[in-house]
């Protein structure tokens, strides 16, 4: 964000341009939620604080009823002129009132400290008079990097205004469950080289007028002791785009009938079959030694694949070693730590760290899976997803993203490409099914999402 902030100030822009554009568009916001209800803009020492006092003067043209608390003296150059900007009255704390609004701007993204005692004591007692509570930037006292809250105890949110730029905190938990809605305030900011993206909607096209199954994909799904799991990942392929979709089945280890009627059914010879685009191996794989065999298997006709679910606790580094073709991993928080295990990793930092350790010492494309989703490939580029509906929180959602996965590695051939359309598609299918889904309905759902994107 620094970077960013800096580029535009070397393009012309000051530090109290990007404090108006930043301040007027969050006041935007805070407009239209606050509805004619009484706002009070809660100020610290800093340009977040600045922020504020941009905030409540451009409320206060608008007419809006606004009480605005100085916690304590402003204390950068842009923030004093803000104050200075400001018409009308500021508060100190002893004499702010009850409202139905509280705008924070106490401390934003550069706090690494926790609050001291009476700037939380405010902060809380002030959230505790305010049905409706909006941060501005990131809610104080949560460090923006490591996303983690710096003191016990801190208000919740119902809405978040991010100024500029997505930060961690707002992406990750544990910060991220506190923060309600999150929105995007544009202050002009271009993206930094480097710096990690935000998932974003696929652009897919429909099938060429001489397409044919093979070419938009073939996906080999490995069924395993527990045949409904491959069964949900094939089914969630098909609706993602797969052309052609096959569960191969182990000898004599399940009927074809039990596992999918209506799916091609073939046997593990299948798997040398070049026309393969992408092999998914793991939901409902089982652990025992012939879920291992099963895994070495597929593995050694060097195919495109996506590995999840008890694939990954059977994984080592061995398998993996000189592996010639993409492979997407898709652990959850349990996987990804037992994968550190098995590849000798620390554990250490964000998800989004973790996540990126864990692409470099695999070679894998690694889908960081759970409240918080992250992607990260092993030469560096790395995605964040932005929160998907918490009803996904059910048994056989992790088998439906695998599929997805595994339809879109067929169709496209890049996994960090494919990953991160997974992730989206996962999402807009949580979303177009509803609360309260089992894993089936998603599946039904992802067709659905994947024509949202043509």
């Amino acid at each position: 964000m620094r970077a960013a902030e800096q580029a535009l100030i070397a393009a012309g822009s000051s530090v109290d341009t990007l404090m108006q554009r930043a301040g007027r568009g969050a006041a935007d916001w805070v407009w239209r939620i606050a509805a004619g209800r009484r706002v009070t803009v809660l100020c610290g020492p800093g340009n977040n604080g600045g922020d504020g006092y941009v905030i409540a003067a451009a409320l206060r043209e608008r007419g809006a009823a606004v009480q605005v608390i100085a916690a304590m003296p402003p204390r950068t150059d842009a923030a004093r002129t803000a104050r200075a900007l400001l018409p009308g009255t500021v508060l100190d704390p002893a004499a702010a009132e009850a409202g139905e609004v509280l705008v924070d701007c106490l401390f934003g993204s550069g706090l690494t400290r926790p609050l001291g005692e009476p700037e939380r004591t405010l902060l809380g007692r002030l959230a505790a008079q305010h049905a409706l509570r909006i941060a501005i930037d990131v809610p104080s006292g949560v460090d923006s990097d490591r996303a983690v809250p710096l003191n016990p105890g801190l208000p919740t949110w119902h809405v978040t205004l991010a100024l500029g730029a997505w930060k961690p905190a707002h992406l990750l938990m544990p910060a991220c469950a506190a923060m309600g809605a999150l929105r995007l305030v544009d202050i002009g900011c271009a993206a930094v080289p480097g710096a990690p993206g935000i998932v974003a909607r696929p652009q897919v096209q429909p099938p060429a007028a001489d397409a044919h199954k093979y070419r938009r994909g073939l996906v080999a799904v490995v069924v395993g002791a527990m045949p409904g799991a491959a069964r949900l990942a094939a089914a969630a392929a098909q609706g993602a785009g797969a052309g052609y979709v096959r569960l191969v089945l182990p000898d004599g280890s399940v009927s074809a009938e039990a596992v999918a009627p209506d799916l091609v059914i073939t046997n593990p010879a299948a798997l040398a079959d070049p026309r393969t685009a992408a092999l998914l191996v793991g939901p409902g794989l089982g652990r025992d030694a012939a879920a291992g065999e099963a895994l070495a298997a597929a593995l050694a006709p060097g195919r495109p694949a996506v590995l999840d679910a008890d694939a990954l606790g059977l994984l080592t580094p061995a398998a993996l070693r000189g592996y010639p073709a993409p492979l997407v991993l898709t652990p959850h928080e349990g996987e990804l730590a037992a994968l550190e295990r098995a590849f000798a990793l620390p554990g250490e930092g964000t998800k989004l760290a973790r996540a990126g350790a864990l692409a470099r010492a695999t070679g894998a494309v690694v889908i960081a899976k759970g409240p918080d989703t992250v992607i990260a490939a092993p030469d560096g580029r790395s995605a964040f997803a932005l929160r998907a509906p918490s009803w996904l929180a059910v048994a056989g959602t992790g088998d439906v993203l695998a599929g997805i996965a595994a339809a879109r590695l067929a169709a496209q051939g890049d996994p960090f490409a494919a990953a991160g359309e997974a992730v989206w598609l996962h999402g807009e299918a949580a979303r177009r099914a509803g609360p309260a889904f089992a894993a089936s309905q998603l599946a039904a759902a992802v067709r659905s999402a994947y024509a949202a994107c043509l």
